[in-house]
């Protein structure tokens, strides 16, 4: 086969094969016949046929440019059900059943994992979390008490344990409700960190992760974006605690019910067979009671029985006595009467760790490693599942149903109900973190589109602050004010939140912010794990640790900080906005090493880092890493051997053809090309001149 024309000579000239066209005329071609007109009067302009590849594959028509954030069309592959026979149709109907009861069992067990998970973070973390609570001194600091509510947050995995804290403090004239706002706000930012760990496990598929994961980070937008202008307002004003403690005196409330726990009655059969956790261990360590840094979160007695009865003992001195008619001596002792509590265990828990006698750090690994895994599995399989029966009509409908607005001129209504969906399935299940996560994959397969997914994750903000408010209404009545101030006070700050950040469509930061995170998350998807540590374990950990050494330290560090940071964010609105008003050096951030401006050299040094996994390896390596793609479900491979690729990346870099000139755009010129390369291959000894040949 001849080889192909060198592409950067490649120009053909139209005119050198249309003859007439120009006023130079050429001889026709050997063996070429001249044309003649209709009527045969004489002939026609000498046309030499053009070859395939035309000087009209030239002229390119535009193409629409793909919009990643688009919906994919989960269009139905199988057997349409006018198609089906009778019998086609019943197996349909009980694939359909049993591909429901799989969901609502994944589900059920997703959101197991997920309580587990929590009591895993707080056996790991919890004592910590109790001795960051014990410092009341730095929490008199509105920054520092944020940062602690964050931390505390993101080491149990419970806002609602580390709101229940709070009030105890509260209560017993620990902490002031002044300073317990700030903690307040740093627990609404650390509870959006378990959608955002569910969305990492969506990492398989770029467009899937692109979307699960703005879809979990719109969350943690609206929060920090909601904490930056209300701190620095509450410092100033004091508006929240004002406005509460008006509430509070207003109304006159009584003591109430408690929550019902309607998600708590069905998991909690399943979860306390696993672990069960004495959680006054937290309080009581937040309450600076020495006796608890001793004591196990693991509770050992279920059921204990308690009795008071009055006996005979010793006292060093007649002051000491309860009562003077209590009182007397024998010999050289005092004796009096008091009433002595013993407590004796009836019945021990029935859970897993019983027995075992593990330190409280050993249980909460093994039951961290456990649950991530059964969260990932269980969120794969949910995955797999929706995008089988979300198809053809039943999609179609179901995001129709989901992300249509309003007609006009209603459709600005569709947000707030969407608000008020969210507030009540939020309020079903009793936490905003299972509500957010369980919407997390569903963000990812294409059901529910960001813009819609926003003022859902915004009602389930003020779902769990409701769920806190009936609490409170249950407390008993020395800290029933004060629980209830705390959770108005959270009800009203995502209040406040929503009032800046949804109202007017262009100040909706939190949906634009999590779709340019999500474009470089899906493109650099170790970003992700790092966005993860360095805005929730990171910062929050530099920040504390400043304020131990004082408040002039920290203004002193992070003012200049955050001048720098306001720098670039100008910078950057001026160069998008109106770069003309720039110095051409500043017009880009060219003029900065590449390394500061770009992830890319970052990319190249996380990628030669991890290269060493990519060596080959033993046969019991490669089984373990088919175990563990099988377990993922990613429907690759993993990169602990040469056998295991990454198959997209391969892709990427073997599948995209060479940009060649238009003009051998053609597809029937490739075809005989591809017909040629076949027939020589077909030859014993010229497929190596084939391939040195072609391209």
């Amino acid at each position: 086969m001849a080889p192909w024309p060198e592409l950067e000579n490649a120009q053909p000239n139209p005119n050198k094969y249309i003859e007439g066209a120009t006023s130079h005329q050429s001889t026709p071609a050997k063996g070429q016949e001249t044309g003649k007109t209709d009527d045969g009067s004489g002939p026609a302009a000498k046309i030499e046929l053009l070859p395939s590849y035309s000087t009209a594959t030239l002229i390119e028509e535009p193409t629409d440019v793909e919009d990643p954030w688009d919906l994919p069309a989960l269009q139905d592959t199988g057997i349409k059900w006018s198609e089906r026979d009778a019998k086609g149709k019943l197996l349909c109907v009980f694939q359909g059943i049993g591909k429901f009861i799989l969901l609502l069992g994944f589900l059920y067990l997703f959101v197991c994992s997920l309580d587990v998970l929590s009591s895993a973070f707080q056996l790991v973390g919890g004592k910590v979390a109790g001795q960051f609570f014990s410092n009341n001194s730095i929490m008199s600091n509105p920054v520092a008490g944020l940062v602690i509510g964050v931390l505390v947050t993101v080491m149990v995995q419970s806002s609602s344990t580390s709101s229940s804290i709070i009030v105890s403090m509260v209560a017993s004239s620990l902490l002031t409700v002044r300073a317990a706002i700030p903690i307040i706000m740093g627990a609404n930012i650390g509870t959006s960190i378990t959608n955002t760990i569910v969305a990492l496990m969506q990492a398989g598929d770029r467009s899937e992760f692109r979307r699960a994961f703005a879809g979990a980070t719109v969350h943690d937008f609206f929060n920090w974006l909601s904490v930056l202008v209300l701190l620095p307002l509450e410092a100033a004003t004091h508006y929240l605690e004002i406005l509460t403690n008006l509430v509070v005196d207003t109304f006159h409330f009584q003591n109430g019910e408690d929550a019902p726990a309607l998600l708590k009655v069905i998991t909690d059969p399943f979860t306390k067979l696993i672990i069960q956790l004495d959680k006054k261990v937290i309080h009581q360590i937040a309450m600076n009671d020495e006796s608890a840094q001793n004591k196990s979160l693991i509770k050992i007695w279920c059921k204990t029985f308690t009795n008071t009865t009055q006996m005979n003992v010793t006292v060093p001195s007649p002051e000491n006595c309860t009562s003077p008619s209590l009182c007397w001596t024998d010999g050289i002792y005092t004796w009096t009467i008091k009433n002595v509590t013993y407590k004796e265990n009836i019945a021990k828990c029935q859970h897993i760790f019983v027995n075992f006698n593990l330190p409280d750090l050993a249980v909460g690994i093994i039951l961290l490693i456990v649950s991530l895994m059964v969260l990932c599995g269980c969120l794969i399989m949910i995955v797999k599942l929706l995008g089988s029966v979300l198809k053809g009509q039943v999609a179609v409908v179901i995001k129709k149903t989901i992300n249509t607005d309003f007609p006009f001129p209603f459709a600005w209504v569709t947000g707030y109900l969407a608000i008020l969906v969210g507030a009540g399935m939020t309020f079903i299940v009793q936490s905003s973190s299972v509500f957010t996560s369980a919407m997390t994959p569903l963000i990812g397969i294409g059901v529910i589109t960001i813009e819609r997914a926003y003022p859902l994750t915004l009602g389930s903000n003020i779902g769990t602050t409701t769920t806190a408010i009936l609490a409170a209404l249950a407390s008993p009545g020395n800290t029933l004010k004060s629980s209830l101030q705390i959770a108005l006070c959270h009800f009203f700050f995502n209040i406040s939140g929503i009032l800046l950040w949804y109202p007017i469509p262009f100040t909706r930061l939190p949906i634009r912010l999590a779709k340019g995170l999500g474009n470089i998350s899906a493109k650099y998807r170790w970003f992700a794990v790092f966005y993860l540590i360095f805005f929730f374990f990171l910062t929050p950990l530099a920040v504390f640790g400043l304020s131990l050494a004082g408040w002039p330290v920290l203004v002193g560090v992070g003012v200049p900080i955050i001048l720098l940071l306001l720098l670039v964010i100008c910078l950057r609105l001026l160069q998008s906005r109106c770069p003309r008003v720039l110095p051409i050096k500043l017009r880009n951030w060219n003029f900065l090493p590449q390394w500061m401006h770009s992830l890319k050299p970052w990319d190249n040094l996380i990628t030669l880092a991890t290269s060493c996994c990519q060596q080959r390896c033993c046969c019991c390596c490669r089984v373990c890493c088919r175990v563990c793609c099988l377990m993922c479900g990613c429907g690759k491979c993993c990169r602990c051997s040469k056998c295991c690729q990454d198959l997209e990346e391969v892709q990427e870099v073997q599948g995209v053809p060479m940009k060649a000139p238009e003009a051998f755009q053609n597809a029937a010129m490739n075809i005989e090309a591809q017909d040629e390369v076949k027939a020589h291959d077909d030859v014993p000894g010229t497929k190596a001149i084939c391939n040195s040949t072609a391209f």
